[in-house]
């Protein structure tokens, strides 16, 4: 790996780093005062937006705009990110508006910032990325949803009703009233919004909420036309303390500031995790910019605005206008300030029909058609649609519970699920698959499939689990003696670890050490360079402490039925697993893949290991459906299940992706490696020959060492 000192940390497509003293004070006003002053063309129209759907004063949208910018862009750890009011809790802020009343909901504001203070100081911010995508994405649709049903009834001249089932029973006699000047202009700004992506690249540059916003308000001016506009107020920058106390309920109170607390902290983190893939400069510190997140919405609270968080929308357009550091953030919101303090006018211009047509069109986008076949391809559409649904049916804390009470039963319910045929070989012996884990739960499944083993004949029953219960255990254990009283025979064949043997021969405390742990994440260094560590190494790698050394690095996936003691090329070294989604490999070092990347060239390099193999596996959920003209045969036969056959195929794809590396070329160049594939399918073992076939593996299908 490269030395840090000679790494590249600028933002992508930005032509130099900036460097000390003056040269940096240069860069910051050639490229950061541009970017700040396009992230401020956006970061205001959509102020407003937000401000008028969560039911707030309009001000508050901006004031949490200033803040967001100097506050959470100074204090913050994640340098090109840009705060501000988010679309993500409009639903949750007008809820809160509404049962608590404007100067209550800034006390729970204030007290949500300190909430997310104390979780950034206690170091659990990455905590936060444990939850699934599917529901993060199935939240913000189903924000995006109530956002277009509550302000297609202002574009329609119309008002929002208490609910998105309100909205949605009421809509139909909406469209069929009468209609105004206000629709003509928050249908016009729909309309520039849809099509300014079409627009010649050169006028792009232009933001588009920008664009929409003064082009129609433009025409109603022009026009006079007699619509509701924006009010600032009289005193929208007088600077004072604006929470209130509550007259009780306090627990109510607490319950609703741990809510904002919780969701703006999750959309910020998630949105720095995003625009570190945007960039090649420093990464992220999440529990630094969670407490920048915390101190920005104390300060907006106290000062009347909304709740601030990360905005991926203005972070990004920070981002591809060329910001080098974070003082692009920090202007944007002095240009918000100064064009308050000196431009209210024009703000007072804009129609509100203007600014609902403007949020159906954001809450549209919150539904991203790419969002949706992600979830699917990982098989966590379900979630996807329930969290949206609990979103819009209920409220987003409901929503979002339900949809992580769904994650955990899915999760429950792969962990424990198993796989197990049976299938009579035609001369008199029965060969019995199981693979996954074999739990309690499996028992009743592993009886039916048992029970129709006939008597008296000799059984193979191969075991490819990750793990084997007491329960399950126990069952097979009776039902391979009882087998054998009838005159049967029964050969329990495990491949990988050994968990039936151990339980069957070994004392409670043996197995029980046996067992593996976390410690199996222990650094490569440690194995390497303490005795401790290479005898632990051996132990757990099940390699004899006289060749402990690493000769080979299996690349698998995170859910295969292979085990990291799997001896591919039968040498009589030790062998490293890394595990990944889809047994992928990255093709650069962007964001956390990159740590993919850094470990393989570490065992390439340092440890000097002799075969890299890409390990794919049977039922692979993780990889996306390909074509299938250009799939691999299995010792000639072709997969029966599209999912099948896009795993083979990406084992091949994967290699491409290791062989490019530098590091790995390099050394396979001077003939110190090779980098092969290998295909499980049950307990049968394929391994890629010269022409990108695969065949089984002489002898038997996997060894444990």
């Amino acid at each position: 790996m490269a030395p840090t000192a000679t790494r590249d940390h600028r933002p992508s497509g930005n032509p130099a780093a900036p460097r000390p003293g003056r040269s940096r004070i240069g860069a910051i006003f050639r490229h950061d005062v541009l970017a700040s002053l396009v992230v401020f063309l956006v970061a205001v129209p959509l102020s407003l937006g937000i401000a008028l759907a969560s039911g707030a004063p309009i001000a508050a949208g901006l004031i949490a705009a200033i803040v967001g910018g100097v506050v959470a862009g100074a204090t913050g750890g994640s340098p090109f990110q840009v705060s501000g009011p988010a679309a993500g809790l409009t639903v949750i802020m007008a809820e809160t508006i509404d049962q608590f009343g404007w100067g209550v909901t800034c006390l729970i504001t204030v007290i949500a910032g300190a909430v997310q203070i104390a979780l950034g100081m206690s170091r659990v911010a990455t905590a936060a990325l444990a939850i699934s995508p599917a529901i993060v994405h199935g939240m913000l649709a189903g924000i995006g949803v109530t956002i277009v049903l509550s302000q297609l009834h202002v574009v329609l001249g119309g008002s929002p009703q208490s609910s998105a089932l309100a909205n949605i029973t009421d809509l139909p006699g909406q469209l069929i009233g009468h209609h105004d000047t206000a629709v003509m202009l928050g249908v016009g700004t729909i309309a520039i919004l849809l099509l300014w992506p079409r627009v010649p690249p050169a006028l792009r540059h232009v933001p588009g909420p920008l664009v929409a916003v003064a082009v129609v308000t433009l025409v109603a001016v022009v026009t006079s036309a007699d619509v509701s506009r924006v009010d600032l107020g009289d005193e929208v920058l007088t600077i004072g303390l604006v929470p209130e106390l509550p007259e009780g309920n306090w627990a109510a109170v607490l319950m609703a500031a741990v809510t904002v607390a919780v969701i703006a902290s999750v959309e910020s983190l998630l949105s720095a995790v995003a625009v570190d893939r945007l960039h090649t400069g420093p990464r992220a510190r999440l529990n630094k910019e969670l407490v920048g997140q915390g101190l920005a919405n104390m300060t907006s609270g106290a000062l009347g605005g909304l709740p601030v968080t990360g905005v991926i929308v203005r972070s990004s357009a920070n981002v591809r206008a060329g910001a080098r550091t974070r003082a692009s953030a920090i202007l944007h919101g002095v240009w918000v300030l100064l064009f308050v303090a000196l431009l209210a006018g024009l703000l007072e211009q804009i129609p509100l029909a203007v600014l609902a047509g403007l949020l159906v069109h954001v809450g549209a986008s919150l539904i991203a058609p790419d969002h949706i076949r992600t979830v699917r391809a990982h098989g966590d559409l379900s979630i996807y649609v329930v969290t949206l649904a609990g979103v819009v049916m209920l409220d987003l804390l409901n929503g979002v519970l339900i949809g992580v009470g769904l994650s955990l039963l899915l999760m429950l319910h792969r962990r424990v699920k198993s796989l197990i045929h049976a299938e009579d070989c035609g001369d008199g012996s029965w060969r019995v698959s199981v693979d996954g884990a074999l739990t309690a739960l499996s028992v009743p499944r592993l009886s039916r499939v048992l029970g129709a083993v006939p008597a008296e004949c000799a059984v193979t029953i191969e075991l490819v689990v990750d793990y084997l219960d007491h329960a399950a255990f126990e069952y097979l254990s009776a039902w391979k003696h009882g087998h054998e009283r009838t005159g049967g025979q029964v050969e329990v064949i495990e491949v990988g670890h050994e968990w039936f043997g151990h339980r069957s021969t070994a004392p409670h405390s043996e197995t029980k050490r046996r067992l593996p742990f976390l410690g199996l994440l222990a650094p490569w260094s440690y194995w390497r360079k303490t005795e401790q560590g290479e005898a632990w190494a051996a132990d757990r790698m099940g390699v004899p402490r006289t060749a402990s050394r690493l000769d080979t690095l299996v690349i698998a996936c995170d859910d295969a039925p292979v085990v990291p003691n799997l001896r591919p090329a039968g040498e009589q070294g030790g062998i490293v697993t890394v595990r990944t989604s889809g047994n992928t490999v990255p093709r650069t070092r962007n964001g956390a893949s990159g740590s993919t990347i850094a470990l393989i060239e570490y065992a390439v390099r340092v440890l000097g290991v002799r075969e890299v193999v890409v390990c794919g596996h049977s039922g692979c959920d993780a990889v996306p459906g390909g074509p299938d003209d250009r799939t691999p045969t299995l010792d000639g036969v072709h997969p029966t299940t599209p999912a099948d056959r896009a795993a083979l195929c990406n084992v091949l794809q994967q290699i491409d992706h290791v062989v490019r590396n530098p590091v790995v070329a390099a050394a396979v160049g001077a003939g110190r490696l090779h980098v092969c594939g290998m295909y499980v399918d049950g307990s049968r073992v394929y391994r890629a020959d010269a022409t990108g076939e695969f065949a089984l593996v002489a002898g038997t299908a996997a060894r444990a060492n």
